[in-house]
């Protein structure tokens, strides 16, 4: 029996409900190698900012129990380089693509909506939650008047939806979310990374030359899980949920809290199919249980009174 596996985000078609991760796909090409990545709803690419940078010094990534963790620091070509050498490579792949910015500033934030509206992609995923960058990420991701303020501003130069990545390093997920909605944000993704640590004992160091770095993988799934189902009884935009999804068992807990389509991250490093995995993971539990429509599992958790 055929099911039905398309959704609708923000009035964007996706074939089906799964889309990668920022900075954990590259910028998608990578992995076309060992399948068809138009067999994903979407591909988010590499986070870019408005001019190149380097990242942080190494070590920066550093592997955890259940997880990973890394202070990367956003090491990209730049937006301009994106669009003219990377971007019309992904345009000949069938599937969305969702970009993801971060700055410094407000203004980069809205001079890079400007330059990427304009570019044929979908939508734009503004990062205002990397906890791995010394200015701009933390300061607008915790506070919710900031998280209203460059909402608002940055809306005002997009002309495709905008999703608002929202940081987990913050007392009240909710009260986040409401200021990004308010502020205009067509759609939230969540979560991004918690902030951690992890200290060589023999060396006496930190293993990461950032001190701290953000942690993803396995072992964050049930605070995710927990992060999507308040947003979805706090908002009436959609989400994309993320954080520690390998199978399409864990994206359809995520659905069911609430989220409208599933971010495969961490996995992606570990097994490389496993984006495509999830997408047969999903239609599995649908046939299981004799679903025709994924849009019927979003939020159809009965939590206990």
């Amino acid at each position: 029996m055929s099911r039905n596996m398309e959704i609708d985000f923000c009035g964007v078609k996706f074939k089906n409900p799964v889309v990668t991760s920022s900075g954990t796909f590259g910028f998608g090409k990578e992995y076309n190698d060992y399948y068809d990545i138009s067999a994903l709803g979407g591909i988010g690419v590499k986070g870019l900012t408005l001019k190149p940078r380097t990242g942080n010094p190494p070590p920066r990534v550093a592997e955890t129990p259940s997880g990973m963790l890394n202070s990367v620091g956003l090491q990209n070509p730049g937006v301009e380089s994106f669009l003219k050498y990377v971007l019309p490579q992904l345009k000949k792949i069938d599937t969305n693509i969702i970009v993801n910015i971060s700055g410094n500033t407000m203004e980069e934030y809205c001079e890079m909506a400007d330059i990427i509206s304009d570019s044929g992609c979908h939508i734009i995923e503004m990062n205002v939650s990397c906890p791995n960058v010394k200015q701009g990420g933390v300061a607008f991701g915790t506070n919710p008047d900031t998280i209203y303020e460059i909402t608002n501003k940055v809306k005002k130069h997009c002309k495709i939806p905008l999703v608002v990545k929202l940081s987990p390093n913050v007392t009240d997920i909710a009260e986040m979310a409401k200021a990004a909605e308010a502020g205009g944000a067509d759609g939230l993704s969540l979560i991004n990374t918690l902030l951690g640590m992890s200290i060589d004992i023999h060396k006496r160091r930190p293993i990461l030359r950032n001190n701290v770095g953000g942690l993803s993988g396995p072992c964050v799934k049930p605070i995710a899980v927990r992060m999507v189902w308040q947003v979805k009884n706090a908002v009436e935009i959609p989400l994309i949920g993320m954080g520690g999804i390998s199978t399409g068992e864990d994206a359809v807990e995520f659905m069911l809290a609430g989220a409208s389509l599933v971010s495969v991250g961490t996995a992606n490093f570990v097994n490389p199919y496993a984006a495509r995995d999830t997408v047969e993971g999903i239609e599995k539990y649908l046939d299981k249980y004799d679903i025709e429509d994924i849009n019927y599992i979003i939020g159809k958790v009965e939590a206990w009174n």
